[in-house]
Protein backbone atom coordinates (compact mmCIF):
# COMPACT_ATOMS: atom_id res chain seq x y z
CA UNK A 1 0.00 0.00 0.00
CA UNK A 2 2.87 2.36 0.78
CA UNK A 3 3.89 2.44 -2.89
CA UNK A 4 0.71 4.40 -3.67
CA UNK A 5 1.04 7.06 -0.94
CA UNK A 6 3.02 9.99 -2.38
CA UNK A 7 4.00 11.45 1.01
CA UNK A 8 7.11 10.23 2.80
CA UNK A 9 6.93 9.22 6.49
CA UNK A 10 8.84 12.40 7.34
CA UNK A 11 6.36 14.57 5.44
CA UNK A 12 3.44 12.92 7.19
CA UNK A 13 5.01 13.49 10.61
CA UNK A 14 5.60 17.14 9.68
CA UNK A 15 1.92 17.55 8.73
CA UNK A 16 0.77 16.05 12.04
CA UNK A 17 3.11 18.35 13.98
CA UNK A 18 1.89 21.39 12.05
CA UNK A 19 -1.69 20.47 12.90
CA UNK A 20 -0.79 20.18 16.57
CA UNK A 21 -1.33 16.43 16.96
CA UNK A 22 1.03 13.51 17.36
CA UNK A 23 -0.89 10.53 15.88
CA UNK A 24 -3.43 9.85 13.17
CA UNK A 25 -5.84 8.53 15.81
CA UNK A 26 -5.67 11.89 17.54
CA UNK A 27 -6.29 13.66 14.23
CA UNK A 28 -9.52 11.74 13.66
CA UNK A 29 -10.69 11.79 17.28
CA UNK A 30 -13.76 13.84 16.30
CA UNK A 31 -15.01 11.06 14.02
CA UNK A 32 -17.35 8.72 15.96
CA UNK A 33 -16.06 5.18 16.42
CA UNK A 34 -19.20 3.75 14.86
CA UNK A 35 -18.49 5.20 11.42
CA UNK A 36 -14.75 4.50 11.30
CA UNK A 37 -13.45 1.83 8.94
CA UNK A 38 -11.52 -0.69 11.02
CA UNK A 39 -9.80 -2.28 8.05
CA UNK A 40 -10.31 -2.69 4.34
CA UNK A 41 -9.51 -6.42 4.35
CA UNK A 42 -8.16 -6.30 0.83
CA UNK A 43 -7.03 -9.49 -0.92
CA UNK A 44 -3.35 -9.90 -1.81
CA UNK A 45 -2.13 -7.69 -4.63
CA UNK A 46 -1.95 -8.91 -8.24
CA UNK A 47 0.61 -8.33 -10.94
CA UNK A 48 -0.21 -6.08 -13.91
CA UNK A 49 -0.74 -9.14 -16.12
CA UNK A 50 -3.08 -10.73 -13.59
CA UNK A 51 -5.07 -7.52 -13.18
CA UNK A 52 -5.38 -7.19 -16.96
CA UNK A 53 -6.69 -10.75 -17.28
CA UNK A 54 -9.10 -10.21 -14.40
CA UNK A 55 -10.54 -7.04 -15.98
CA UNK A 56 -10.88 -8.75 -19.36
CA UNK A 57 -12.79 -11.61 -17.71
CA UNK A 58 -15.13 -9.13 -16.03
CA UNK A 59 -15.71 -7.20 -19.26
CA UNK A 60 -16.60 -10.46 -21.02
CA UNK A 61 -19.69 -10.63 -18.78
CA UNK A 62 -21.08 -7.54 -20.57
CA UNK A 63 -23.26 -8.24 -23.59
CA UNK A 64 -23.70 -5.87 -26.54
CA UNK A 65 -26.79 -6.78 -28.53
CA UNK A 66 -26.56 -7.14 -32.29
CA UNK A 67 -29.68 -5.01 -32.76
CA UNK A 68 -31.33 -2.57 -30.34
CA UNK A 69 -34.93 -1.33 -30.28
CA UNK A 70 -34.91 0.16 -26.77
CA UNK A 71 -34.53 3.78 -25.71
CA UNK A 72 -36.39 5.11 -22.65
CA UNK A 73 -33.71 7.72 -21.93
CA UNK A 74 -30.54 6.21 -23.39
CA UNK A 75 -30.23 6.06 -27.18
CA UNK A 76 -27.99 4.39 -29.73
CA UNK A 77 -27.00 6.92 -32.40
CA UNK A 78 -24.24 6.97 -34.96
CA UNK A 79 -21.17 8.86 -33.71
CA UNK A 80 -18.97 10.25 -36.52
CA UNK A 81 -15.33 9.15 -36.30
CA UNK A 82 -14.19 12.78 -36.11
CA UNK A 83 -15.99 13.20 -32.78
CA UNK A 84 -14.06 10.39 -31.11
CA UNK A 85 -10.78 11.49 -32.70
CA UNK A 86 -11.03 15.14 -31.63
CA UNK A 87 -12.19 14.46 -28.08
CA UNK A 88 -9.44 11.87 -27.58
CA UNK A 89 -6.80 14.60 -27.94
CA UNK A 90 -4.88 14.78 -24.66
CA UNK A 91 -5.21 18.57 -24.48
CA UNK A 92 -8.96 18.08 -24.10
CA UNK A 93 -8.76 14.99 -21.91
CA UNK A 94 -6.45 16.65 -19.38
CA UNK A 95 -7.96 20.15 -19.37
CA UNK A 96 -9.03 21.17 -15.88
CA UNK A 97 -11.23 23.78 -14.19
CA UNK A 98 -10.90 27.07 -16.12
CA UNK A 99 -10.61 29.50 -13.22
CA UNK A 100 -7.49 31.23 -14.57
CA UNK A 101 -8.59 32.70 -17.88
CA UNK A 102 -5.05 33.65 -18.92
CA UNK A 103 -4.01 30.00 -19.12
CA UNK A 104 -7.40 28.41 -19.91
CA UNK A 105 -8.45 30.00 -23.20
CA UNK A 106 -8.79 26.66 -24.98
CA UNK A 107 -11.17 25.01 -22.53
CA UNK A 108 -13.06 28.29 -22.05
CA UNK A 109 -13.65 28.56 -25.78
CA UNK A 110 -14.82 24.94 -25.99
CA UNK A 111 -17.40 25.66 -23.25
CA UNK A 112 -18.44 28.92 -24.94
CA UNK A 113 -19.02 27.13 -28.25
CA UNK A 114 -21.00 24.40 -26.48
CA UNK A 115 -23.18 26.98 -24.72
CA UNK A 116 -23.78 28.82 -28.00
CA UNK A 117 -24.94 25.66 -29.78
CA UNK A 118 -27.21 24.65 -26.88
CA UNK A 119 -28.83 28.10 -27.04
CA UNK A 120 -29.33 27.76 -30.80
CA UNK A 121 -30.80 24.30 -30.35
CA UNK A 122 -33.21 25.26 -27.56
CA UNK A 123 -34.08 28.81 -28.61
CA UNK A 124 -32.89 30.14 -25.26
CA UNK A 125 -30.74 33.15 -24.34
CA UNK A 126 -28.16 31.57 -22.03
CA UNK A 127 -26.76 28.14 -21.25
CA UNK A 128 -24.54 26.97 -18.42
CA UNK A 129 -21.47 24.76 -18.82
CA UNK A 130 -23.61 21.63 -18.20
CA UNK A 131 -25.11 19.58 -15.39
CA UNK A 132 -24.50 16.01 -14.24
CA UNK A 133 -27.29 14.38 -16.27
CA UNK A 134 -30.72 15.15 -17.67
CA UNK A 135 -32.61 14.28 -14.48
CA UNK A 136 -30.47 16.49 -12.23
CA UNK A 137 -30.69 19.29 -14.83
CA UNK A 138 -34.49 19.07 -14.54
CA UNK A 139 -34.21 19.29 -10.75
CA UNK A 140 -31.92 22.33 -11.00
CA UNK A 141 -34.47 23.90 -13.33
CA UNK A 142 -37.16 23.35 -10.71
CA UNK A 143 -35.07 25.24 -8.15
CA UNK A 144 -34.80 28.17 -10.56
CA UNK A 145 -38.61 28.50 -10.49
CA UNK A 146 -38.89 28.65 -6.71
CA UNK A 147 -40.00 31.94 -5.14
CA UNK A 148 -41.02 33.02 -1.67
CA UNK A 149 -44.73 32.25 -2.12
CA UNK A 150 -44.43 29.79 -4.99
CA UNK A 151 -43.14 26.39 -3.91
CA UNK A 152 -45.18 23.83 -5.88
CA UNK A 153 -43.88 22.04 -8.96
CA UNK A 154 -46.32 20.36 -11.34
CA UNK A 155 -44.83 17.47 -13.28
CA UNK A 156 -46.51 15.69 -16.17
CA UNK A 157 -46.94 11.94 -15.71
CA UNK A 158 -45.45 11.76 -19.19
CA UNK A 159 -42.03 12.52 -17.68
CA UNK A 160 -39.43 9.75 -17.48
CA UNK A 161 -39.72 7.85 -14.17
CA UNK A 162 -36.07 8.52 -13.26
CA UNK A 163 -36.60 12.24 -13.85
CA UNK A 164 -39.69 12.27 -11.63
CA UNK A 165 -37.81 10.41 -8.89
CA UNK A 166 -34.91 12.87 -9.06
CA UNK A 167 -37.28 15.85 -8.99
CA UNK A 168 -38.95 14.47 -5.86
CA UNK A 169 -35.57 13.95 -4.15
CA UNK A 170 -34.21 17.40 -4.94
CA UNK A 171 -37.47 19.22 -4.28
CA UNK A 172 -37.75 17.69 -0.82
CA UNK A 173 -34.47 19.42 -0.01
CA UNK A 174 -35.63 22.65 -1.64
CA UNK A 175 -38.84 22.64 0.40
CA UNK A 176 -40.92 22.28 -2.77
CA UNK A 177 -44.03 20.17 -3.22
CA UNK A 178 -44.18 17.94 -6.34
CA UNK A 179 -47.58 17.19 -7.85
CA UNK A 180 -48.13 15.00 -10.90
CA UNK A 181 -50.45 15.97 -13.76
CA UNK A 182 -52.44 13.06 -15.22
CA UNK A 183 -52.36 12.07 -18.87
CA UNK A 184 -55.13 11.81 -21.43
CA UNK A 185 -54.47 9.38 -24.30
CA UNK A 186 -50.79 9.27 -23.31
CA UNK A 187 -50.26 13.05 -23.29
CA UNK A 188 -50.49 15.78 -20.66
CA UNK A 189 -54.10 16.83 -20.24
CA UNK A 190 -54.48 20.63 -20.63
CA UNK A 191 -57.76 20.66 -18.73
CA UNK A 192 -56.26 18.65 -15.87
CA UNK A 193 -53.24 20.97 -15.67
CA UNK A 194 -55.41 24.09 -15.67
CA UNK A 195 -57.63 22.68 -12.92
CA UNK A 196 -54.66 21.65 -10.77
CA UNK A 197 -52.59 24.86 -10.84
CA UNK A 198 -52.79 26.80 -7.60
CA UNK A 199 -51.62 30.19 -6.42
CA UNK A 200 -48.38 28.67 -5.14
CA UNK A 201 -47.46 27.14 -8.53
CA UNK A 202 -43.78 27.80 -9.19
CA UNK A 203 -43.18 25.72 -12.30
CA UNK A 204 -44.54 23.14 -14.69
CA UNK A 205 -42.29 20.40 -16.10
CA UNK A 206 -43.24 18.89 -19.47
CA UNK A 207 -41.09 16.34 -21.31
CA UNK A 208 -41.00 16.81 -25.11
CA UNK A 209 -41.37 14.25 -26.63
CA UNK A 210 -42.74 12.56 -23.55
CA UNK A 211 -41.68 9.20 -22.11
CA UNK A 212 -44.05 7.37 -24.45
CA UNK A 213 -42.60 9.15 -27.48
CA UNK A 214 -45.66 11.37 -28.04
CA UNK A 215 -45.39 15.01 -29.11
CA UNK A 216 -46.90 17.31 -26.48
CA UNK A 217 -48.65 20.60 -27.28
CA UNK A 218 -45.93 22.54 -25.49
CA UNK A 219 -47.19 26.00 -26.52
CA UNK A 220 -50.70 25.39 -25.15
CA UNK A 221 -49.37 23.92 -21.91
CA UNK A 222 -47.00 26.87 -21.56
CA UNK A 223 -49.85 29.34 -21.90
CA UNK A 224 -51.73 27.56 -19.13
CA UNK A 225 -48.64 27.60 -16.88
CA UNK A 226 -47.97 31.29 -17.51
CA UNK A 227 -51.63 32.11 -16.96
CA UNK A 228 -51.24 30.80 -13.42
CA UNK A 229 -47.99 32.70 -12.87
CA UNK A 230 -45.81 29.57 -13.12
CA UNK A 231 -42.75 29.04 -15.29
CA UNK A 232 -42.51 26.35 -17.95
CA UNK A 233 -39.61 23.87 -17.88
CA UNK A 234 -39.23 21.83 -21.06
CA UNK A 235 -37.37 18.54 -20.86
CA UNK A 236 -36.00 18.01 -24.37
CA UNK A 237 -34.62 15.22 -26.53
CA UNK A 238 -31.82 17.13 -28.33
CA UNK A 239 -32.03 15.04 -31.52
CA UNK A 240 -35.78 15.71 -31.76
CA UNK A 241 -34.97 19.43 -31.72
CA UNK A 242 -33.53 18.91 -35.21
CA UNK A 243 -37.18 18.69 -36.35
CA UNK A 244 -39.43 20.09 -33.63
CA UNK A 245 -40.03 23.73 -32.84
CA UNK A 246 -37.59 24.86 -30.15
CA UNK A 247 -38.82 25.10 -26.54
CA UNK A 248 -37.96 28.81 -26.62
CA UNK A 249 -40.31 29.34 -29.57
CA UNK A 250 -43.00 27.41 -27.66
CA UNK A 251 -42.77 29.79 -24.70
CA UNK A 252 -40.64 27.74 -22.32
CA UNK A 253 -38.69 29.67 -19.69
CA UNK A 254 -36.14 26.90 -19.07
CA UNK A 255 -34.97 24.07 -21.34
CA UNK A 256 -33.19 21.03 -19.92
CA UNK A 257 -32.40 17.56 -21.14
CA UNK A 258 -30.10 14.58 -21.38
CA UNK A 259 -27.21 15.25 -23.77
CA UNK A 260 -26.24 11.57 -24.21
CA UNK A 261 -27.64 11.41 -27.78
CA UNK A 262 -25.15 14.12 -28.82
CA UNK A 263 -22.11 11.97 -29.53
CA UNK A 264 -21.96 9.98 -26.30
CA UNK A 265 -22.19 6.17 -26.49
CA UNK A 266 -24.72 4.29 -24.36
CA UNK A 267 -21.67 2.98 -22.45
CA UNK A 268 -23.61 0.77 -20.01
CA UNK A 269 -25.07 3.86 -18.34
CA UNK A 270 -22.67 6.78 -18.41
CA UNK A 271 -21.11 9.18 -17.82
CA UNK A 272 -23.83 11.33 -19.33
CA UNK A 273 -24.51 15.04 -19.64
CA UNK A 274 -27.28 17.37 -18.52
CA UNK A 275 -27.81 20.52 -20.57
CA UNK A 276 -29.52 23.62 -19.18
CA UNK A 277 -30.56 26.86 -20.84
CA UNK A 278 -32.95 29.66 -19.97
CA UNK A 279 -34.41 32.99 -21.03
CA UNK A 280 -32.53 36.18 -20.16
CA UNK A 281 -34.90 37.02 -17.29
CA UNK A 282 -33.68 33.95 -15.38
CA UNK A 283 -29.98 34.33 -16.17
CA UNK A 284 -28.99 35.23 -12.62
CA UNK A 285 -30.64 32.05 -11.32
CA UNK A 286 -28.87 29.71 -13.76
CA UNK A 287 -26.58 27.48 -11.65
CA UNK A 288 -22.99 26.54 -12.42
CA UNK A 289 -20.59 28.32 -14.76
CA UNK A 290 -21.32 30.56 -17.72
CA UNK A 291 -18.49 31.40 -20.09
CA UNK A 292 -18.61 34.67 -22.02
CA UNK A 293 -16.71 36.29 -24.87
CA UNK A 294 -14.82 39.55 -24.45
CA UNK A 295 -11.67 41.38 -25.63
CA UNK A 296 -8.29 41.40 -23.90
CA UNK A 297 -6.08 44.45 -23.32
CA UNK A 298 -4.76 44.15 -26.89
CA UNK A 299 -8.28 43.96 -28.36
CA UNK A 300 -8.05 40.26 -29.17
CA UNK A 301 -11.01 37.86 -28.85
CA UNK A 302 -10.90 36.25 -25.41
CA UNK A 303 -13.06 34.13 -23.10
CA UNK A 304 -13.79 34.48 -19.39
CA UNK A 305 -16.01 33.04 -16.69
CA UNK A 306 -18.75 35.67 -16.96
CA UNK A 307 -20.87 34.23 -14.17
CA UNK A 308 -20.56 31.45 -11.63
CA UNK A 309 -22.58 30.88 -8.51
CA UNK A 310 -19.53 30.97 -6.25
CA UNK A 311 -21.53 30.23 -3.11
CA UNK A 312 -22.02 26.71 -4.44
CA UNK A 313 -18.27 26.21 -4.00
CA UNK A 314 -17.39 27.94 -0.75
CA UNK A 315 -20.57 29.17 0.99
CA UNK A 316 -22.61 26.01 0.92
CA UNK A 317 -25.18 27.23 3.44
CA UNK A 318 -26.12 30.03 1.02
CA UNK A 319 -26.26 27.77 -2.05
CA UNK A 320 -29.37 27.80 -4.23
CA UNK A 321 -28.14 24.75 -6.16
CA UNK A 322 -26.36 21.42 -5.76
CA UNK A 323 -24.39 22.03 -8.96
CA UNK A 324 -20.74 22.58 -8.06
CA UNK A 325 -19.03 21.16 -11.13
CA UNK A 326 -19.94 20.08 -14.66
CA UNK A 327 -19.50 17.32 -17.23
CA UNK A 328 -16.83 19.20 -19.20
CA UNK A 329 -15.53 16.35 -21.39
CA UNK A 330 -19.07 15.15 -22.14
CA UNK A 331 -20.11 18.73 -22.95
CA UNK A 332 -17.09 19.06 -25.24
CA UNK A 333 -18.16 15.84 -26.97
CA UNK A 334 -21.68 17.20 -27.46
CA UNK A 335 -20.28 20.43 -28.88
CA UNK A 336 -17.98 18.60 -31.29
CA UNK A 337 -20.85 16.31 -32.35
CA UNK A 338 -23.11 19.29 -33.10
CA UNK A 339 -20.32 21.02 -35.02
CA UNK A 340 -19.54 17.92 -37.08
CA UNK A 341 -23.22 17.16 -37.82
CA UNK A 342 -24.27 20.75 -38.52
CA UNK A 343 -27.90 21.87 -38.64
CA UNK A 344 -28.75 19.78 -41.70
CA UNK A 345 -26.98 16.68 -40.39
CA UNK A 346 -28.88 16.87 -37.11
CA UNK A 347 -32.16 17.39 -38.96
CA UNK A 348 -31.44 14.38 -41.18
CA UNK A 349 -30.70 12.19 -38.16
CA UNK A 350 -34.00 13.33 -36.63
CA UNK A 351 -35.89 12.67 -39.88
CA UNK A 352 -34.50 9.14 -40.06
CA UNK A 353 -35.38 8.45 -36.41
CA UNK A 354 -38.93 9.55 -37.06
CA UNK A 355 -39.32 7.73 -40.39
CA UNK A 356 -37.97 4.42 -39.10
CA UNK A 357 -40.13 4.58 -35.97
CA UNK A 358 -43.22 5.22 -38.12
CA UNK A 359 -42.37 2.25 -40.34
CA UNK A 360 -41.75 -0.04 -37.34
CA UNK A 361 -44.98 1.08 -35.67
CA UNK A 362 -46.98 0.48 -38.84
CA UNK A 363 -45.56 -3.01 -39.40
CA UNK A 364 -45.91 -4.08 -35.76
CA UNK A 365 -49.50 -2.80 -35.70
CA UNK A 366 -50.37 -5.23 -38.51
CA UNK A 367 -49.71 -8.12 -36.11
CA UNK A 368 -52.83 -9.26 -34.29
CA UNK A 369 -52.76 -7.91 -30.72
CA UNK A 370 -50.04 -5.31 -31.37
CA UNK A 371 -52.02 -2.11 -31.94
CA UNK A 372 -50.64 1.30 -30.92
CA UNK A 373 -51.52 2.09 -27.31
CA UNK A 374 -51.93 5.84 -27.86
CA UNK A 375 -53.12 8.02 -30.73
CA UNK A 376 -51.22 11.08 -31.92
CA UNK A 377 -47.87 12.00 -33.44
CA UNK A 378 -44.68 10.52 -32.02
CA UNK A 379 -40.97 10.98 -32.63
CA UNK A 380 -38.73 7.90 -32.38
CA UNK A 381 -40.53 5.98 -29.62
CA UNK A 382 -44.01 4.49 -29.43
CA UNK A 383 -45.99 2.10 -27.24
CA UNK A 384 -47.83 -0.96 -28.48
CA UNK A 385 -50.22 -3.20 -26.65
CA UNK A 386 -49.21 -6.87 -26.88
CA UNK A 387 -50.55 -10.25 -25.77
CA UNK A 388 -47.45 -11.18 -23.73
CA UNK A 389 -44.52 -8.77 -23.34
CA UNK A 390 -42.28 -11.28 -21.56
CA UNK A 391 -42.69 -13.96 -24.23
CA UNK A 392 -42.08 -11.47 -27.05
CA UNK A 393 -38.95 -9.96 -25.53
CA UNK A 394 -37.59 -13.36 -24.55
CA UNK A 395 -37.70 -14.61 -28.15
CA UNK A 396 -36.08 -11.41 -29.38
CA UNK A 397 -33.31 -11.86 -26.83
CA UNK A 398 -32.66 -15.36 -28.14
CA UNK A 399 -32.07 -13.78 -31.57
CA UNK A 400 -29.65 -11.27 -30.02
CA UNK A 401 -32.15 -8.43 -30.42
CA UNK A 402 -32.81 -6.09 -27.50
CA UNK A 403 -36.51 -5.41 -27.76
CA UNK A 404 -38.43 -2.52 -26.34
CA UNK A 405 -38.94 -1.74 -22.66
CA UNK A 406 -41.83 -3.67 -21.06
CA UNK A 407 -44.45 -1.41 -19.48
CA UNK A 408 -46.26 -4.03 -17.49
CA UNK A 409 -47.28 -7.42 -18.89
CA UNK A 410 -49.11 -6.19 -22.00
CA UNK A 411 -47.34 -3.05 -23.24
CA UNK A 412 -43.93 -2.42 -24.80
CA UNK A 413 -42.14 0.89 -25.40
CA UNK A 414 -40.22 0.58 -28.68
CA UNK A 415 -37.50 2.86 -30.05
CA UNK A 416 -35.88 3.36 -33.46
CA UNK A 417 -32.96 5.64 -34.34
CA UNK A 418 -31.11 6.39 -37.55
CA UNK A 419 -28.84 3.36 -37.02
CA UNK A 420 -31.72 0.86 -37.34
CA UNK A 421 -32.00 -0.46 -40.88
CA UNK A 422 -35.14 -1.57 -42.71
CA UNK A 423 -33.77 -5.12 -42.68
CA UNK A 424 -33.42 -4.99 -38.89
CA UNK A 425 -36.97 -3.69 -38.50
CA UNK A 426 -38.28 -6.40 -40.82
CA UNK A 427 -36.42 -9.03 -38.76
CA UNK A 428 -37.94 -7.56 -35.58
CA UNK A 429 -41.45 -7.80 -37.03
CA UNK A 430 -40.90 -11.36 -38.27
CA UNK A 431 -39.64 -12.47 -34.85
CA UNK A 432 -42.55 -10.80 -33.03
CA UNK A 433 -44.93 -12.66 -35.35
CA UNK A 434 -43.28 -15.93 -34.29
CA UNK A 435 -43.73 -15.07 -30.61
CA UNK A 436 -47.37 -14.29 -31.27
Amino acid sequence: MGHYIPNTPGEREYMLKTLGVTTWEELFAAVPEGVRVKGLHLPPGLSELEVSRRMEALSAENHVYRTVFRGAGSYRHYIPAAVRRITANETFLTAYTPYQAEISQGVLQSIFEYQTMICELTGMDASNASAYDGASAAAEGAAMCRERNRTSLFVSEGAAPQTLQTLRTYCRGYGMDVRTVPLKDGKTGPEALKAMLTADAAGVYIQQPNYFGLIEDLSALGEIAHGAGAKLIAGCNPIALGLLESPGACGADIAVGEGQPLGLPMAFGGPYLGFMACKAALLRKLPGRIVGQTRDAQGRRAFVLTLQAREQHIRREKASSNLCSNEALCALTAGVYLAVMGAEGLAEAARQCRAKAVYAARELSRIRGFELAYPGEFFNEFVTACPDAEKTLSLLKQRDILGGLPLGARKILWCCTEVNTKAEIDELVATVKEAR
